[in-house]
């Protein structure tokens, strides 16, 4: 089956680009959700970071009665971990794998490459990031979890086993409780994944301190090697 390729929005450097930073919206958002964000991470122009915001199709989602939005995949009920649609998770892998190989085809490679992504976006990052066959330089998922955990151990590739992954979630999160995120995160610790962990005093948004962590982690896994 092929995947209609996803549409984008897209920032680039002052320069030319050196590395990419694919980032997926939430639920219902589309791809202006965190374009804000760019200017308020303050991130060094060496870095040369072209950011891609793709926009989720659009479909029918069961939890709000079928009304269609932009979603990654149908949720069919928030009790998340237990009825998911598998189906819809693995059309978005796909085409995220898509944009992988776009940003390679356009000079920059796969570990200069951060998947990110907030809440249904979040999930995603973190379900294609750890099956994705080349190395890439991180996985950011924010007030998310990980989508069909019981299949990561026969699906995960050992190319991103050492890619370090950041997750943040908000201790008052009434839209994915908090407790999904560090299950999510307690299971990849288990499996020997490089995980950063941090919470914040805040519902399901980001926040300012977030923000500020986020720019800092990023600096690192980006950061231009020396001559």
């Amino acid at each position: 089956m092929t995947e209609t390729p996803l549409t984008t929005l897209e920032i680039e450097p002052a320069d030319a680009a050196r590395s990419s930073v694919i980032w997926m919206h939430g639920l219902g958002a589309d791809a202006r959700d965190f374009e804000p964000i760019v200017p308020e991470l303050r991130l060094p122009a060496e870095l040369g970071i072209r950011f891609v915001f793709p926009n989720a199709p659009i479909r029918p989602v069961t939890v709000n009665g079928g009304m269609r939005m932009r979603a990654w995949y149908d949720v069919l009920s928030m009790d998340l971990p237990r009825q998911e649609d598998p189906e819809g998770v693995y059309a978005s892998e796909r085409a995220i794998y898509a944009l992988l190989e776009r940003e390679q085809q356009r000079g920059i490679p796969a570990e200069r490459i951060v998947l990110a992504g907030f809440s249904q976006g979040g999930a995603m990052a973190l379900h294609t990031g750890l099956r994705y066959p080349d190395r890439l330089a991180g996985i950011l998922a924010l007030s998310c979890y990980l989508p069909l955990a019981s299949k990561l151990n026969s699906e995960r590739r050992p190319a991103n086993q050492q890619t370090p992954i950041f997750m943040a979630h908000g201790d008052y999160d009434a839209v994915i409780p908090i407790r999904y995120g560090q299950q999510s995160a307690e299971s990849l610790r288990r499996l020997d994944y490089r995980l950063e962990w941090q919470d914040y005093d805040m519902g399901h948004e980001v926040c300012w301190q977030e923000i500020r962590d986020v720019a800092k982690w990023l600096g690192r896994v980006l950061a231009v090697p020396s001559a």
